[in-house]
């Protein structure tokens, strides 16, 4: 009798690369770059800046991506359900162009700024590595950077992570 052998491999859907402790935040003592200003899809240009002061979640995404497009209706119901106690979302698009990102926007009913990343290295870098789509990077009050998941990750994650940097 021959046995088989079945290997399972499960690659993680969400992989933080590294994720906040209680104690402060940044395990590797990074502090966000908040000196950005990007381009809007629809609406005024955003600077990261304004939102210090805030919990920030910056979502590197794309329209071709599939774990995107799961993820981002939570983001839509996170932004409803804690903007009033200084949520900020921001998702920068990684490649994708205006009337793209637009087109997505409505069909996803994406209520906060969704901004164009397409050659902007420099905010890809400053939040890098990104290896993979999608990236979400959460940010303190601060401006420490707590948690950073590549791939998808349940929206419950992220409710909890945002409700322990709110308080």
């Amino acid at each position: 009798m021959t046995g088989r052998l079945i290997v399972l491999v499960v690659v993680g859907l969400s992989a933080p690369a590294f994720a906040g402790t209680d104690s402060g935040c940044s395990v590797d003592g990074r502090t966000a770059d908040l000196s950005f200003q990007l381009t809007a899809a629809v609406g005024d240009d955003v600077r990261l800046s304004d939102h210090k002061g805030n919990v920030i979640l910056i979502d590197f995404w794309a329209t071709w991506c599939a774990p995107c497009r799961i993820e981002i209706p939570g983001f839509v119901q996170l932004y409803e359900k804690y903007q009033a106690r200084g949520l900020s979302i921001i998702g920068i698009s990684v490649d994708d162009p205006i009337d793209a990102i637009n087109r997505f926007a409505r069909q996803y009913a994406v209520n906060y700024p969704l901004v164009v990343g397409a050659d902007r290295d420099d905010v890809k870098s400053a939040y890098g590595p990104l290896t993979g789509f999608p990236t979400a990077i959460l940010i303190d009050r601060n401006g420490e950077i707590c948690h950073h998941h590549t791939g998808y990750t349940p929206v419950e994650r992220f409710d909890a992570e945002i409700q322990s940097l709110l308080r």
